[in-house]
Protein backbone atom coordinates (compact mmCIF):
# COMPACT_ATOMS: atom_id res chain seq x y z
CA UNK A 1 0.00 0.00 0.00
CA UNK A 2 3.13 2.18 0.70
CA UNK A 3 3.52 2.52 -3.58
CA UNK A 4 -0.10 2.89 -4.33
CA UNK A 5 -0.76 5.69 -1.89
CA UNK A 6 2.66 7.63 -3.23
CA UNK A 7 1.19 6.76 -6.52
CA UNK A 8 -2.42 7.66 -6.17
CA UNK A 9 -1.52 11.05 -4.92
CA UNK A 10 1.59 11.96 -7.27
CA UNK A 11 -1.44 11.33 -9.92
CA UNK A 12 -3.66 13.72 -7.94
CA UNK A 13 -1.18 16.25 -7.88
CA UNK A 14 -0.55 15.69 -11.50
CA UNK A 15 -3.73 16.57 -12.57
CA UNK A 16 -3.73 19.55 -10.48
CA UNK A 17 -0.87 20.86 -11.70
CA UNK A 18 -2.08 20.44 -15.54
CA UNK A 19 -5.75 22.24 -14.88
CA UNK A 20 -3.62 25.58 -13.44
CA UNK A 21 -1.53 25.63 -16.54
CA UNK A 22 1.72 23.65 -14.61
CA UNK A 23 3.40 20.87 -16.10
CA UNK A 24 2.36 17.79 -14.78
CA UNK A 25 5.76 16.33 -14.40
CA UNK A 26 5.79 15.17 -10.59
CA UNK A 27 7.60 11.49 -10.49
CA UNK A 28 8.67 8.73 -7.79
CA UNK A 29 11.66 9.06 -7.74
CA UNK A 30 14.46 8.78 -4.33
CA UNK A 31 16.18 12.33 -4.75
CA UNK A 32 19.43 11.38 -3.65
CA UNK A 33 20.14 9.16 -6.75
CA UNK A 34 19.45 12.39 -8.72
CA UNK A 35 22.81 12.66 -10.10
CA UNK A 36 23.79 9.22 -10.27
CA UNK A 37 24.83 7.19 -13.56
CA UNK A 38 23.12 4.12 -12.86
CA UNK A 39 19.55 5.77 -11.91
CA UNK A 40 17.02 4.09 -12.89
CA UNK A 41 16.02 6.57 -14.96
CA UNK A 42 19.34 5.75 -17.38
CA UNK A 43 21.32 9.01 -15.54
CA UNK A 44 19.41 11.43 -15.66
CA UNK A 45 15.46 12.39 -14.45
CA UNK A 46 13.52 13.95 -17.16
CA UNK A 47 10.65 15.52 -14.26
CA UNK A 48 11.25 18.78 -12.33
CA UNK A 49 9.46 17.69 -9.51
CA UNK A 50 10.42 14.33 -7.58
CA UNK A 51 8.54 12.49 -4.72
CA UNK A 52 10.57 10.78 -2.35
CA UNK A 53 9.96 8.45 0.78
CA UNK A 54 11.96 9.24 3.26
CA UNK A 55 10.64 8.03 6.36
CA UNK A 56 8.11 5.66 7.67
CA UNK A 57 6.67 5.78 11.17
CA UNK A 58 3.95 3.46 12.47
CA UNK A 59 1.34 4.81 14.21
CA UNK A 60 1.39 3.19 18.21
CA UNK A 61 -1.80 4.45 18.87
CA UNK A 62 -3.69 2.02 16.40
CA UNK A 63 -0.90 -0.62 17.80
CA UNK A 64 -3.00 -3.00 20.16
CA UNK A 65 -6.03 -3.53 18.20
CA UNK A 66 -7.16 -7.10 18.36
CA UNK A 67 -7.61 -8.34 14.66
CA UNK A 68 -10.21 -11.02 14.09
CA UNK A 69 -13.16 -11.58 11.65
CA UNK A 70 -16.24 -13.87 11.82
CA UNK A 71 -17.62 -15.07 9.36
CA UNK A 72 -20.63 -17.74 9.49
CA UNK A 73 -19.78 -19.63 12.58
CA UNK A 74 -16.35 -19.10 12.10
CA UNK A 75 -13.71 -16.82 14.32
CA UNK A 76 -10.33 -16.10 12.11
CA UNK A 77 -7.69 -14.54 14.20
CA UNK A 78 -4.76 -12.60 12.67
CA UNK A 79 -1.81 -10.36 14.09
CA UNK A 80 -3.27 -6.68 14.48
CA UNK A 81 -2.44 -4.53 11.38
CA UNK A 82 0.33 -2.25 10.75
CA UNK A 83 -0.96 1.38 11.00
CA UNK A 84 1.71 3.67 9.08
CA UNK A 85 2.78 7.22 8.67
CA UNK A 86 4.57 8.36 5.81
CA UNK A 87 6.93 11.31 4.97
CA UNK A 88 7.20 12.50 1.26
CA UNK A 89 9.70 15.05 0.37
CA UNK A 90 8.57 16.78 -2.86
CA UNK A 91 11.87 18.26 -4.48
CA UNK A 92 11.79 20.70 -7.48
CA UNK A 93 14.62 20.24 -9.73
CA UNK A 94 13.93 22.84 -12.05
CA UNK A 95 17.00 24.85 -13.70
CA UNK A 96 15.36 28.03 -12.67
CA UNK A 97 14.69 28.85 -9.13
CA UNK A 98 12.08 30.64 -9.75
CA UNK A 99 10.44 27.98 -11.65
CA UNK A 100 11.34 25.84 -9.00
CA UNK A 101 9.34 28.02 -6.20
CA UNK A 102 6.21 28.22 -8.60
CA UNK A 103 6.07 24.76 -8.50
CA UNK A 104 6.47 23.95 -4.92
CA UNK A 105 3.58 26.54 -4.20
CA UNK A 106 1.45 24.83 -6.54
CA UNK A 107 1.88 21.77 -4.61
CA UNK A 108 1.86 23.38 -1.13
CA UNK A 109 -1.99 24.75 -3.24
CA UNK A 110 -2.97 21.70 -3.82
CA UNK A 111 -2.66 20.01 -0.68
CA UNK A 112 -4.50 22.98 1.30
CA UNK A 113 -7.27 22.35 -1.53
CA UNK A 114 -7.21 18.65 -0.70
CA UNK A 115 -6.08 17.02 2.55
CA UNK A 116 -8.40 14.14 2.59
CA UNK A 117 -7.79 11.21 0.12
CA UNK A 118 -10.52 8.32 -0.60
CA UNK A 119 -11.63 5.65 -3.15
CA UNK A 120 -14.50 8.30 -3.81
CA UNK A 121 -13.12 11.69 -4.23
CA UNK A 122 -9.85 10.63 -6.16
CA UNK A 123 -9.47 8.90 -9.79
CA UNK A 124 -6.68 7.17 -10.42
CA UNK A 125 -5.21 5.23 -13.34
CA UNK A 126 -6.33 1.36 -12.35
CA UNK A 127 -3.36 0.13 -13.79
CA UNK A 128 -1.81 -3.93 -12.69
CA UNK A 129 -0.42 -2.59 -9.61
CA UNK A 130 -3.02 -0.38 -8.40
CA UNK A 131 -5.65 -2.81 -9.64
CA UNK A 132 -6.30 -4.11 -6.25
CA UNK A 133 -7.01 -1.26 -4.60
CA UNK A 134 -10.87 -0.97 -3.37
CA UNK A 135 -11.29 0.90 -0.22
CA UNK A 136 -8.29 3.28 1.36
CA UNK A 137 -8.37 6.92 3.72
CA UNK A 138 -5.56 9.07 4.49
CA UNK A 139 -4.82 11.92 4.90
CA UNK A 140 -2.57 14.60 4.37
CA UNK A 141 -0.54 16.97 6.15
CA UNK A 142 2.14 19.18 5.86
CA UNK A 143 5.34 19.36 8.07
CA UNK A 144 7.67 21.01 9.04
CA UNK A 145 11.19 19.69 10.21
CA UNK A 146 13.31 22.41 12.21
CA UNK A 147 16.57 23.68 10.70
CA UNK A 148 18.37 21.18 12.41
CA UNK A 149 16.11 17.98 11.22
CA UNK A 150 16.05 19.87 7.09
CA UNK A 151 20.32 20.10 7.50
CA UNK A 152 20.03 16.13 8.69
CA UNK A 153 17.59 14.87 5.99
CA UNK A 154 19.55 16.47 3.04
CA UNK A 155 22.64 15.46 4.38
CA UNK A 156 21.73 11.93 4.27
CA UNK A 157 20.25 12.47 0.98
CA UNK A 158 23.74 13.23 -0.63
CA UNK A 159 23.86 17.34 0.48
CA UNK A 160 22.91 18.82 -2.57
CA UNK A 161 19.69 21.01 -1.19
CA UNK A 162 16.65 21.61 -4.15
CA UNK A 163 13.79 23.67 -2.99
CA UNK A 164 11.17 20.99 -1.05
CA UNK A 165 8.29 20.73 0.93
CA UNK A 166 7.60 17.55 3.15
CA UNK A 167 4.56 15.96 3.81
CA UNK A 168 3.12 13.34 6.73
CA UNK A 169 0.53 10.79 4.91
CA UNK A 170 -0.95 9.08 7.75
CA UNK A 171 -2.75 6.37 8.09
CA UNK A 172 -2.01 3.99 6.03
CA UNK A 173 -3.12 0.00 7.48
CA UNK A 174 -1.21 -2.65 6.07
CA UNK A 175 -2.54 -6.42 6.65
CA UNK A 176 -1.25 -9.55 5.17
CA UNK A 177 -4.11 -12.48 4.14
CA UNK A 178 -2.84 -14.99 6.80
CA UNK A 179 -4.71 -16.68 9.56
CA UNK A 180 -3.06 -17.63 13.11
CA UNK A 181 -5.99 -19.39 14.21
CA UNK A 182 -9.84 -20.32 13.46
CA UNK A 183 -12.34 -21.73 16.01
CA UNK A 184 -16.20 -21.71 16.07
CA UNK A 185 -18.38 -19.47 17.83
CA UNK A 186 -20.35 -19.76 20.23
CA UNK A 187 -23.90 -19.95 19.36
CA UNK A 188 -26.27 -20.31 22.25
CA UNK A 189 -25.88 -21.99 25.54
CA UNK A 190 -28.39 -24.92 26.73
CA UNK A 191 -29.02 -25.98 30.10
CA UNK A 192 -28.82 -30.11 30.53
CA UNK A 193 -29.45 -29.45 34.43
CA UNK A 194 -32.62 -31.87 36.13
CA UNK A 195 -34.31 -29.81 38.57
CA UNK A 196 -35.13 -32.86 40.88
Amino acid sequence: MIFETLQIISEEANAYLKSVGGTPDITLNNVATLDQPDNENGGGVSSNILCSLVNIQEEFALKNNINHRTVKDTVDYRNPKVFLNLYALYSFTHTTYTEALKGLNRIVQFYQGKRVFTQSNTSFKREVELSNISSFRFVVDLYTPSFEELNYIWGTLGGKQYPSVMYKISVLEIERDHSLSKSGTVVGLTSDLNNN
